[in-house]
């Protein structure tokens, strides 16, 4: 999760009623929150007070509450006197206690992993079989004639009428009955019956008989399960056409796809437990047998193969194989790791350009570390650096702990700016110019934010379609979301280039300021770098792809996306 897009929201809708209940129904009787928390002021200066979740609330008077969640307004603190070292937050005890704050020691645990994987069942390639017609004839008389039906090897399966057989017999016979002076004959006319597709029964039965047969049946070579027919009575063949496929369904093959990050964790001769909704309520175990070494450039992900014992379920006619052939299957692969360093999943947070943590000090106190995060578990992640074995880390409430370490930065960018001064009103007809970071408003409500981005996006998809009369409408919309707010002058413009141009200026600075929450926003953040006012103007988008506003159909694509 993204902690720092998230904050502003979730201390709004959580803290605001917890918090809120907790003060109302705590009474004041019990002692001062104001003065067991967050310390007093210094001798000789005059307390201000700020609400510990929404610190741009402040009064003057111990004992305010905050006019959003109802909290009882505490000591601000004296950001940048360096009594509070950078990274550290503090808390109040009845804060930790709304905030159910709960920590985990970092130590070194066996790290388990469960990999869940998804595939196709398919049968054993190896082990298909064909019979081919050996010469050409007619189809007389199909004995299996479906797909799906169990054969079993030497199993009768077609008739076939060949001239080109019937003549092979007939010679056949004649050298068997030349007797001695044709005797030396009789082995290579004996190969030649076998390999235009007759046994040795069946030679045995001619020479027995002495008369050839006017149709030949041809056996399974294999025992399985007929997967293609390409044969039907009174079809005409030639020699090499196909006319069954016969697979070996007593082992099937379950085939998943695993992506690079996964091969860290599955090893050949690895124990797989397979389910498919074809046989409900039963697990087939098996182990790994095969990691296809070439991924596939695109995807990034190669197969990975399992082998599933098949065996026959149900007798006679309605004997089937248990698994039937291409299903679709769901595995899991237990893995465990090693000991290693370790802290619970739940502490990680993402902060856009790492990951942190939040460690107990001590004396209502934690401490934000980055850490460098290792192999992830079920629910530890493995800490390469960043904390010690030993560390209490936070589990619940560190996303909280964070938006408040948020909140309160905010707030004392919003003090420290407060007293500058407004910059100077440009002369009549001059383009202003986007807001300084000193000069942009710093703690925005999220609703308010969120209300600026709807319309600033809105206006956007206008200017980008080229259609000024929607824009005209649009634009009542740009002005009443950023009212009280100190952002560049926004003029509609008597034409559309004159709109687009005041419209990037104002643009960029809301852009500028929604950036850090586009992902709570859901918003996309694009510049250009050829935009006609500033060169590197800045727009937001509620959908993709990109379109320009700055410079429409002329140039839509023009820009890349900001992170």
């Amino acid at each position: 999760m993204n902690a720092k897009s998230l904050s502003i929201a979730v201390i709004t809708g959580v803290l605001g009623l917890g918090v809120g209940w907790f003060v109302a129904h705590r009474g004041n009787a019990d002692h001062d929150h104001a003065h067991e928390t967050s310390g007093t002021a210094k001798p000789g200066k005059k307390a201000t007070y700020q609400c510990p979740m929404h610190p741009w609330i402040k009064s003057d008077k111990p004992g305010s509450k905050c006019t959003i969640c109802g909290m009882e307004l505490v000591v601000a603190g004296t950001a940048g006197s360096g009594e509070t070292p950078p990274g550290v937050v503090s808390l109040s005890p009845s804060t930790i206690t709304v905030l159910g704050v709960k920590t985990e020691v970092a130590a070194k645990r066996p790290l388990e992993r469960t990999v869940r994987v998804a595939g196709m069942v398919d049968d054993d390639d190896t082990k298909h079989r064909f019979l081919t017609a050996y010469v050409p004839g007619r189809v007389e008389q199909l004995h299996v004639n479906f797909v799906g039906a169990e054969v079993k090897e030497g199993q009768p399966l077609l008739t076939i009428y060949s001239p080109d057989l019937l003549s092979a017999q007939r010679e056949f016979l004649q050298i068997v009955k030349g007797g001695e002076s044709t005797a030396p004959a009789v082995r290579p006319a004996r190969e030649r019956l076998r390999g235009l597709g007759l046994t040795n029964e069946q030679i045995e039965k001619l020479i027995a008989s002495g008369e050839p047969e006017q149709s030949t049946t041809l056996y399974s070579p294999a025992t399985g399960t007929i997967i293609t027919r390409g044969a039907y009575p009174g079809q005409s063949v030639a020699a090499g056409d196909k006319l069954f496929e016969i697979a070996d369904f007593s082992t099937m093959w379950f085939q998943f796809e695993a992506y690079e990050q996964d091969l860290a964790w599955i090893k050949v001769g690895q124990r797989v437990e397979v389910t498919t909704r074809a046989v409900p309520g039963k697990v087939f175990a098996a182990k790994v047998s095969f990691i296809d070494p070439n991924f596939n450039e695109m995807t990034r992900v190669t197969r990975v193969r399992v082998e599933l014992p098949n065996p026959s379920v149900g007798e006679g006619a309605e004997a089937r194989r248990e698994i039937p052939h291409r299903v679709f299957g769901e595995g899991i692969v237990h893995v465990e790791a090693p000991a290693v360093l370790t802290v619970p999943r739940t502490a990680v947070l993402n902060a856009g350009n790492g990951s942190v943590v939040y460690v107990d000090l001590g004396a209502n106190s934690y401490e934000q570390r980055r850490i460098k995060p290792g192999r992830l578990g079920d629910d530890f992640m493995e800490v390469l650096e960043g904390v010690s074995e030993g560390d209490a880390i936070v589990t619940q409430g560190n996303l909280l702990i964070d938006a408040q370490a948020q909140l309160s930065h905010e707030a004392t960018a919003h003090a420290s700016h407060s007293d500058k001064p407004m910059p100077a009103t440009k002369e009549p007809g001059a383009m202003p110019s986007p807001l300084s970071a000193a000069e942009t408003p710093d703690a925005v409500p999220m609703e308010r934010l969120a209300s600026l981005v709807a319309a600033a996006s809105a206006g956007a998809d206008a200017l980008a379609s080229d259609d000024f009369a929607r824009y005209q409408t649009v634009f009542p919309k740009l002005h009443d979301a950023s009212r009280d707010l100190k952002l560049p002058a926004l003029e509609k413009g008597a034409d559309l280039k004159a709109a687009r141009r005041s419209f990037e200026v104002w643009s960029t600075t809301v852009a500028d300021l929604a950036r850090p929450h586009r992902e709570h926003l859901g918003i996309k953040v694009y510049q250009c770098p050829m935009a006609p006012v500033l060169k590197k103007g800045r727009w937001v988008q509620k959908d993709g792809p990109l379109k320009n506003p700055f410079f429409g159909s002329s140039m839509l694509t023009c820009g890349s996306e900001l992170n």
